[in-house]
């Protein structure tokens, strides 16, 4: 998922999610608040990891690279502290899944076999080619099918886990 600025004083006093790590700096999964920031030959931004407390600084050489860095995230922003360092790992691999990243490269794998198995395997040709071609549609179906599936019981997880820390009682998620 790829989140642009327009100008980068339009993250001052939000909260962002750090996606990559850069070092000396906020790593993996902290929540940030940028404090201040300016585009003064590079893009300098000033920011406090919201658990810790500490201060950093960090330059980018374009607003790009900062939104690779860094995400707006209200949902880990208002419920970090309910979450583990894992989860929040987790989150972010899952919310960095697209169609393209994860689904296709594992279906035309699959594909590959399929189609490679069923032309060597079945002697008739045309038999093969019909059932490699329903097979490849039936391989499409259930890796997007798994990969929603996925996201779903994840995201229930991790709304559980929020809920049983909640002041007013836990709600159960299944």
């Amino acid at each position: 998922m790829t989140y642009l600025l327009n100008d980068i004083e339009d993250a001052i006093d939000r909260k962002f999610l750090v996606t990559k790590t850069i070092n000396g700096q906020a790593g993996t999964g902290n929540v940030v608040h940028i404090m201040d920031a300016d585009n003064n030959g590079g893009i300098s931004v000033n920011y406090r990891v919201t658990s810790t407390g500490q201060d950093f600084s960090v330059k980018f050489d374009s607003i790009k690279k900062f939104c690779n860095w860094a995400r707006p995230d209200s949902f880990i922003a208002r419920y970090s502290e309910s979450l583990s360092s894992h989860d929040i790992q987790r989150y972010i691999k899952m919310n960095n899944r697209n169609f393209a990243n994860f689904c296709l490269p594992i279906i035309l794998l699959l594909v590959a076999v399929i189609w490679t198995l069923s032309l060597l395997l079945i002697p008739n040709k045309v038999t093969g080619l019909v059932v490699a071609a329903c097979m490849t549609v039936l391989v499409a179906f259930l890796v997007t099918s798994f990969s929603k599936t996925a996201r779903t019981k994840f995201m229930a997880k991790l709304y559980g886990k929020i809920s049983t820390n909640w002041a007013g009682g836990g709600i159960i998620v299944r």
